[in-house]
């Protein structure tokens, strides 16, 4: 019986509303999920999914340019043999950024191979966690409609904010404090930056958000501040979570070469499953704890970093609540919390609803 090899890679602009806006950084927002279907079939039939989540302002690409980018690479693709993974990692890793069409790539590649066998990415990705602490995406904001949001979601099973801060730093302690004083302990918070701060300006920012209550920030300052990065972690004020400085496993290197972070954000949107185990486990060999983030990713993308979540080398809350600022979604089935905690086995038979994915193709 011969392998199953690629016959066809197809990319399907798709467009998701969500329930107000997302607000973080500087100055970014995101008022849709505008996102790609990545599907991979096989000569014999089979077929994997996964989902690419384009940020302009983070990666520089679009819908339009994950479609462009994936139809570039499928002549290379056709016709390799799916369990070829060091030759598809090759033609995947031919182009240069397009981080999250190539991290879906790699997901669909994997869905596709796992079920050539006919298997799933449970069977085979599943990790020994199967119960998942997740947190969700906190906004910026009025005050009023950050902690209205937060108890939406806290009555939906959360019990950890990631705020994004950043604008006001007067304003965001407000609302840390007026989320506290809501939750006390039952909630844990801690705060995204998204490289806004200054390297003057940062040591008062962390102790004061230590003195808060935050358990740890991501990204304080700006990615191109490495040695300010460095003096900033060597201070211990309150433990650093590494994102956009860690894009790639080439990334992750020269950050733990410099020593600028304590938890590492993998995120499976930009990462895929190859690299994404690769730098969950490089960042855990030194000492580094493990968290799995999403790009604001809907059902589909959900169920995938979910998987990664279940690694041993994950030790945080997950970001794997985002569906809940999803006005509608491609799943046919709910993706629910309960007191904190994601189930991630429970998650084995969602799939995409053929008719949903029709409804909202752009």
């Amino acid at each position: 019986m011969s392998t199953p090899t690629v016959a066809r890679v197809e990319a399907l602009p798709f467009r998701l509303p969500l329930r107000g806006t997302l607000a973080w950084g500087a100055h970014s927002t995101l008022s849709a999920a505008e996102h790609v279907l990545v599907r991979v079939t096989l000569d014999d039939g089979t077929v994997g999914v996964a989902e690419a989540t384009p940020r302009p302002t983070i990666y520089g690409e679009t819908p339009d340019s994950v479609v462009a980018i994936l139809r570039w690479l499928e002549p290379a693709l056709v016709g390799l043999p799916i369990t070829d993974e060091a030759g598809l990692n090759r033609v995947r890793n031919s182009v240069a950024n397009n981080h999250t069409a190539r991290g879906a790539l790699d997901m669909a590649l994997w869905d596709a191979r796992a079920r050539a066998q006919g298997l799933t990415l449970w069977d085979t990705l599943l990790g020994p966690n199967t119960r998942v602490r997740v947190s969700f995406i906190l906004g910026i904001d009025t005050p009023a409609a950050m902690l209205a949001e937060a108890e939406r979601v806290v009555e939906a099973g959360v019990r950890c904010l990631k705020v994004k801060v950043g604008r006001d730093h007067t304003r965001d302690l407000a609302v840390i404090r007026d989320l506290r004083n809501t939750f006390g302990d039952e909630v844990q918070l801690y705060a995204d930056s998204n490289e806004t701060l200054t390297p003057d300006l940062a040591p008062a920012a962390l102790a004061a958000m230590r003195e808060a209550g935050l358990t740890y920030v991501e990204e304080p300052l700006p990615v191109r501040e490495l040695k300010s990065r460095a003096a900033l972690h060597a201070r211990g004020l309150l433990p650093i979570v590494a994102d956009d400085s860690c894009f790639t496993p080439a990334d992750l290197a020269r950050e733990l070469s410099f020593g600028t972070f304590d938890i590492l954000n993998v995120k499976t949107a930009r990462n895929g499953f190859t690299d994404g185990l690769a730098m969950l486990r490089a960042a855990a060999a030194h000492g580094k704890c493990g968290m799995v983030g999403s790009q604001a990713s809907t059902g589909l993308g959900t169920l995938h970093a979910a998987l990664l979540s279940t690694q041993v080398e994950v030790t945080e809350p997950c970001e794997l609540s985002f569906v809940l600022k999803l006005g509608d979604d491609l799943l046919d089935q709910p993706i629910t919390f309960r007191d904190g905690w994601l189930d991630v086995s429970s998650l084995r038979d969602h799939v995409v609803n053929p008719h949903k994915l029709e409804r909202h193709l752009v």
